[in-house]
């Protein structure tokens, strides 16, 4: 499975980076007001080819495909294809391409792949995340380093939160902690630095859907870290109706977690 995975992200990721630094790209709205871009477009269809010819009894769940939004699954795969399509149309770098597979509710193998950045993170066969060193080829796997999160200092944590979605109540939150360094970061390679060890804590209160969330999250647990639900720190879970996620706390183990 995680060789389709992964050989589908460099590919997809090839596309998008050949738009990426094109003079000039089309930018469309979805019904909900979302940028979508020729690139969304183009990974969007070449990851689902190789998935649905790789896996053709697995339920697919799609960002760019609204047909495929209406299963009510706990075991399928899901897809989004280009997260972070406004730091894409900015040209700021953090966007990747996503690919995980839920299994009865639990996202357990994951890629993420950053092209712009040249990082690409996944989980192996036996779940274990790894991060794979530059430069990638589709074809051949290169030399890998097993990553893990790091032990959290709470009188001096790391903190990532969102580049484009940032907000006060998210501000709010993140001041109850001892944060000795703030990041900021697009897309789901915020689950990825946090499972690197690269922060310990990673609090979102705004609205994502499951395909934002899935691979990074299969990354994070494969690392050691959990991703808990904001209101209450139970289980983050997966196949809700419409595929839309509540808030969430993504964190290493011994953080001190804050009450909503």
């Amino acid at each position: 499975m995680m060789r389709v995975f992964r050989s589908a992200a460099i590919e997809a990721g090839d596309r998008i980076m050949a738009i990426y630094d094109a003079d000039d790209f089309e930018v469309k709205s979805k019904s909900d007001a979302s940028p979508v871009t020729e690139a969304d477009e183009a990974a969007d269809a070449l990851i689902s080819d190789r998935l649905r010819a790789a896996f053709p009894d697995l339920p697919l769940v799609t960002e760019e495909q609204a047909d495929s939004h209406g299963q009510s699954v706990e075991s399928f795969l899901i897809v989004d294809p280009l997260d972070g399509t406004k730091e894409f149309i900015q040209r700021r770098g953090d966007f990747t391409v996503n690919i995980a597979w839920v299994a009865n509710g639990v996202p357990v193998r994951g890629v993420v792949y950053a092209p712009a950045k040249g990082r690409l993170f996944y989980t192996d066969a036996e779940g274990q995340s790894v991060e794979e060193e530059a430069p990638f080829a589709a074809d051949i796997s290169g030399a890998v380093r097993p990553i893990g999160v790091r032990a959290p200092d709470n009188a001096a944590l790391y903190v990532v939160a969102s580049k484009s979605h940032r907000d006060a109540a998210t501000d709010a939150y993140i001041g109850k902690y001892e944060v000795a360094d703030m990041k900021s970061a697009g897309s789901s390679l915020k689950f990825c630095l946090v499972a690197t060890g690269e922060a310990d804590l990673y609090p979102r209160l705004g609205r994502t859907m499951e395909w934002d969330t899935a691979a990074g999250d299969a990354v994070l647990r494969g690392a050691g870290g959990q991703v808990i639900r904001f209101e209450d720190h139970q289980t983050f879970t997966y196949g809700k109706p419409g595929f839309a996620n509540g808030f969430f706390i993504a964190h290493a183990p011994g953080v001190e977690l804050k009450p909503a």
